[in-house]
């Protein structure tokens, strides 16, 4: 669990388990946006804030490779690190890890991009507060 910057830690709820009793795949988005808006709330961005300003982030794609399951009662952590991919893309790099044992269960990549006001710009203010807060905190 090295080069990661933020972690977020996480509890696993019934509801959100399907009948073979195992998180259902679509509930890992979930634990992943959690997880990055947890992150930016640390580094001091406001949503709310930017929104009025016309500058949203938005999710371009997503990757997630399914290692193993998490179960009922799992408590978890989801640890990201992120990087900047050409002049419009933001890359979270995001693992999910059982608590009980360290073992990965999950592995994902979120592409996000910023629109003001529909329209996609450089990142710049995300990217100024990102790198504050990897300066300050270093690896998890």
């Amino acid at each position: 669990m090295q080069n990661y910057i933020h972690k977020t830690e996480l509890e696993v709820r019934d509801y959100e388990c399907d009948i073979q009793g195992i998180v259902n795949n679509s509930v890992y988005q979930n634990y992943l946006e959690h997880a990055r808006h947890k992150f930016l709330l640390a580094t001091g961005t406001d949503f709310a804030e930017l929104h009025q300003q016309g500058i949203d982030p938005v999710v371009y794609r997503v990757e997630i490779d399914y290692k193993f399951s998490l179960k009922s009662g799992d408590s978890f952590i989801c640890i990201l690190n992120w990087e900047r991919k050409g002049n419009l893309k933001i890359i979270f790099n995001q693992d999910i890890y059982r608590k009980s044992d360290n073992k990965l269960m999950t592995k994902g990549k979120v592409v996000v991009v910023i629109l003001k006001n529909g329209k996609p710009i450089l990142p710049d203010v995300f990217i100024k507060a990102f790198e504050k807060y990897k300066n300050k905190k270093g690896d998890v």
